[in-house]
């Protein structure tokens, strides 16, 4: 099986740029968007339709702000949107759907750049998902949480950590909520395969960075421990265009 996630930073615009082409050419079973910035009925018929897909969305109440979508090519057992506090669901953030053997949460974290309100928010959003998943993995549930997490976990995840210091997204409290969250049952399995390999999935649209490489690594997959034996590889498209983000592929057995 075949989770890919993707901040497509504008689905209209990724549509554009060949999103659907791409993901009918590769087929992936379950496809994860985030930061989708629209409402299905601001796409025409023919963009709402991926032949072979079924298509669930959650997007923001705000126009043209965040949103997240999940394309499944056998319909889900179960679908839940948000996390039950209206003061992130009205930012349409998270979907959640149950498949044979687990949960996936497709999620796309706050982004703390807006200041320390926005950062507060960012991390009280971290600490609801995981009382969620805590409580998910005392009864029993597998769980697959991806998406843009909007941190870079450890120095190795961006291109320029001393510089970036002071920078949201790179604070000390935000990497701290995701050494939690791999305190409390999850493994970030890209890491776990590649411990020493430098790769990126977001760059900035200034100063030429993707062409230079001068990147973080933002996108992730946190798999549940009990999971980890299922896991084959965790694949970085970081060839593919179309954002400011690139692709991100989970392989299970």
């Amino acid at each position: 099986m075949r989770i890919t996630t993707w901040n497509v930073n504008g689905l209209r615009a990724a549509l554009r740029k060949g999103l659907k082409e791409w993901v009918l050419a590769e087929q992936p079973d379950v496809m994860c968007l985030q930061e989708i910035k629209a409402r299905p009925e601001q796409l025409s018929e023919a963009q709402r339709e991926v032949p072979g897909y079924h298509l669930i969305w959650n997007p923001a109440e705000r126009p043209g702000y965040s949103g997240v979508a999940t394309w499944t090519r056998e319909v889900p057992q179960e679908v839940t949107l948000g996390l039950g506090e209206p003061r992130f669901d009205v930012e349409g953030r998270l979907i959640r759907t149950r498949h044979d053997g687990f949960l996936l949460f497709n999620v796309y974290f706050p982004n703390g750049q807006r200041g320390q309100e926005r950062v507060e928010y960012k991390l009280a959003f971290y600490a609801r998902l995981l009382e969620i998943c805590d409580s998910l993995h005392a009864a029993g549930e597998q769980v697959i949480i991806t998406g843009d997490f909007n941190t870079a976990h450890r120095p190795i995840d961006l291109r320029n950590p001393k510089e970036n210091a002071n920078t949201s997204g790179f604070l000390p409290e935000e990497r701290a909520w995701i050494d939690r969250y791999l305190e409390h049952g999850f493994v970030d399995v890209y890491r776990h395969l590649y411990p020493e390999r430098v790769q990126y999935t977001w760059w900035t649209y200034r100063f030429n960075a993707r062409r230079r490489n001068i990147g973080w690594r933002l996108d992730y997959f946190l798999v549940s421990e009990s999971l980890v034996s299922r896991v084959r590889d965790v694949v970085i498209h970081e060839e593919v265009m179309g954002s400011d983000h690139c692709p991100v592929s989970l392989w299970l057995d």
